[in-house]
C-alpha cells in the first residue's frame, strides 16, 4: 500500500512538473510573440468598423485602425527607402507581415481636389476630395514616439489587396492592413502640417516620375508618410523630399500639396518640358508652388495669396497645348470662384465642406470614369481636428466624423 502512495506522489510531481514546464513554454512562447508582434497584434485588435457598406450607393465600408509603434518606417528610410511598388511591397512584406502574407499594390486612375482656405476665426483649413469608384477606405491614427509627429491619415485599403466587393473581415486581412500606414492619400499630423496626393496625367500615356539619381528613393505614398511623420512646417516638408527621388506608384503620374498651420502651403510638381515631351520620368525636376509665389500661374492665383487649390492638371504655364488636355480644369475653376468670393475665407469646416460637395462626382458632370467621391476631409491645421464624410453624405449627420489629434 505504501508502495502506491509512493508511486501515486512521484506521478503527481513529474506531472506538475510537466505542467510547469507547458505552461513556461506557453509563457516563453507569449513573451516571444509579444516581442515581434505586440505592436502588430495591437493594430489588428484595434481595427473596427465605422460605417457599412452600401452597394446600392457605391459606399465601401469604412474603418479606423490605431497603429502602435513605428512600423519599421526609420528602417525603411535607413535602407534607402524603395525605387518601385514592389521593392516597398517586399519591404512591408519582410518587416510588417513577417514574410507570412503577400501583398499587392493596385494601379488606378483617380481624379481628385484640394484647397486651402481660412475661416472667420483664423484657422487654417485643408479640404480634400478623393475621387475614384466603390472601395473599402480606412482612417488611419498613428503615434510612432521617437522624434515623430502623430497623424490621422485617408487609406483607400484596395491599393493594398483588399477586395472593394467585400468586407474586411479575414484576420489575414487584418493583418495585410498593417501596411496601410505606407499607403496615406492624405492626411495631417500633430504640428498641423497636411498634405495629399492627386494624379495629373503627365506625358502621352500617363507616364510615371521615375527619377534615378545619387538620392534615396521614395514612393508616391511614402512620400506623404515622410512629410506626417518628419514636417513641422510646409517648407520643412518640401526641403525633406527634395533630399529624395520620387518614383510614382502604380504607374500613374501625380502631383502633391502640403499646407501648415501659418496659412503657406505648395504645390509640388515633377516635369520635364511640357506635356507633349514629358515622356521620360528618369528626367523630371521638382517644381514648387507656393501660395504666396505664383504669378507666374496666372492672374487668378496671383490674386490669391492666403490659400490655393488644385486638381488634376500640371500648373506651370506652357506644359499644355490648349485648355482642353487639363484634366479637372471645371473643378479648379469652381474652387476658384468660391474661395475668391471672400477672398479665402470660409465661415467654417462644414461651409468648407459644402465646397467639396459641389464638385463631388454624383453631382458634377462626371466625364473622366470616376464614379463618386470616396471621401472628403477638412482638416483643422489649428485645431489639429478633422471633419471627414464618406461618399458625398453631406446631409447624414450619422455620416460626418470628427476626430482630434
Amino acid at each position: 500500500m505504501e508502495k502506491t502512495k509512493r508511486k501515486l506522489r512521484l506521478w503527481q510531481r513529474i506531472l506538475i512538473i510537466a505542467l510547469a514546464v507547458i505552461v513556461a513554454f506557453v509563457a516563453c512562447a507569449a513573451i516571444a510573440v509579444g516581442c515581434v508582434w505586440g505592436n502588430e497584434i495591437s493594430g489588428v485588435m484595434s481595427f473596427e468598423k465605422l460605417r457599412d457598406r452600401d452597394d446600392a450607393h457605391l459606399d465601401g465600408a469604412v474603418y479606423r485602425m490605431d497603429v502602435k509603434g513605428g512600423f519599421y518606417f526609420d528602417e525603411y528610410l535607413g535602407q534607402g527607402g524603395a525605387k518601385s511598388d514592389s521593392e516597398l511591397i517586399a519591404f512591408i512584406t519582410d518587416h510588417i507581415t513577417k514574410g507570412l502574407i503577400d501583398m499587392t499594390i493596385e494601379e488606378s486612375e483617380i481624379g481628385c481636389a484640394s484647397f486651402t482656405a481660412r475661416t472667420e476665426d483664423g484657422d487654417r483649413l485643408f479640404a480634400r476630395n478623393y475621387d475614384f469608384a466603390k472601395t473599402n477606405t480606412c482612417l488611419v491614427f498613428t503615434d510612432p514616439g521617437g522624434g515623430r509627429h502623430a497623424s490621422v491619415s485617408t487609406v483607400d485599403l484596395q491599393f493594398i489587396g483588399m477586395d472593394p466587393e467585400k468586407d474586411v473581415e479575414s484576420l489575414m486581412d487584418k493583418i495585410t492592413c498593417l501596411a496601410a500606414p505606407y499607403a496615406p492619400l492624405d492626411g495631417m499630423n500633430d504640428a498641423g502640417v497636411a498634405c495629399g496626393i492627386y494624379m495629373t496625367y503627365q506625358g502621352e500615356t500617363t507616364v510615371p516620375t521615375d527619377q534615378n539619381t545619387d538620392k534615396p528613393d521614395l514612393t508616391s505614398t511614402t512620400m506623404l508618410r515622410l512629410i506626417l511623420d518628419y514636417a513641422d512646417s510646409a517648407e520643412e516638408a518640401v526641403e525633406l523630399i527634395s533630399r529624395y527621388d520620387l518614383h510614382d506608384s502604380a504607374q500613374t503620374s501625380y502631383h502633391y500639396m502640403v499646407a501648415d498651420s501659418t496659412g503657406k502651403s505648395a504645390v509640388l510638381e515633377w516635369v520635364n518640358g511640357t506635356d507633349a515631351t514629358d515622356n521620360d520620368g528618369s528626367q523630371r525636376q521638382l517644381v514648387v508652388t507656393w501660395n504666396d509665389a505664383d504669378d507666374s500661374i496666372g492672374e487668378e492665383e496671383a490674386q490669391a495669396d492666403g490659400y490655393q487649390w488644385v486638381t488634376n492638371f500640371i500648373l506651370q504655364p506652357g506644359y499644355y497645348e490648349n485648355d482642353i488636355m487639363k484634366a479637372g480644369l471645371d473643378r479648379y475653376d469652381r474652387m476658384w470662384e468660391r474661395l475668391s468670393a471672400k477672398d479665402g475665407i470660409v465661415k467654417d469646416e462644414t461651409e468648407a465642406m459644402g465646397i467639396l460637395g459641389e464638385i463631388g462626382r454624383r453631382t458634377w458632370d462626371n466625364d473622366d470614369g470616376n464614379g463618386c467621391t470616396v471621401h472628403s476631409a477638412v482638416y483643422n491645421l489649428t485645431d489639429k481636428t478633422v471633419l471627414w464624410v464618406p461618399n458625398e453624405h453631406y446631409d447624414d449627420p450619422s455620416a460626418q466624423f470628427r476626430f482630434s489629434l
